[in-house]
């Protein structure tokens, strides 16, 4: 299994980026997907979430308006579209797999991940 992000970068405060997911060798799409983000020194946060089918996402209360979760099952591709960005949102965005139930936005809860891409708000 596979999840290569790809998307971040830098990025004036109140820009847009839209960060993508591949993910690869992963059949079981019948889970839940996840995008986290991570500052140094802090721990990995859960930002986005997206059911099976793309029927019910949730939202970190501090992206929710702003950011936007969907995928693509025909390309196998995650995305996270980031309006409004702010200096808070800069770390580096994961995208997460292998789902095995509990709270979909605990890191521990997820199988896969990819190498993280880096969002940089200033």
């Amino acid at each position: 299994v596979q999840l290569v992000e790809s998307g971040g970068g830098s990025v004036q405060a109140g820009g847009s980026l839209r960060l993508s997911c591949l993910v690869r060798g992963y059949t079981k799409t019948r889970t839940s997907m996840a995008w986290f983000r991570q500052v140094p020194g802090k721990e990995r946060e859960g930002v986005a979430a997206i059911r099976p089918g793309g029927g019910t996402t949730s939202y970190a209360g501090s992206v929710k308006d702003r950011f936007t979760i969907s995928q693509d099952n025909a390309k196998n591709t995650l995305y996270l579209q980031m309006n409004s960005l702010k200096l808070e949102d800069t770390a580096i965005y994961y995208c997460a797999a292998g789902f095995a139930g509990g709270s979909v936005f605990r890191a521990a809860n997820h199988g896969y991940w990819g190498q993280g891409t880096q969002v940089t708000v200033s």
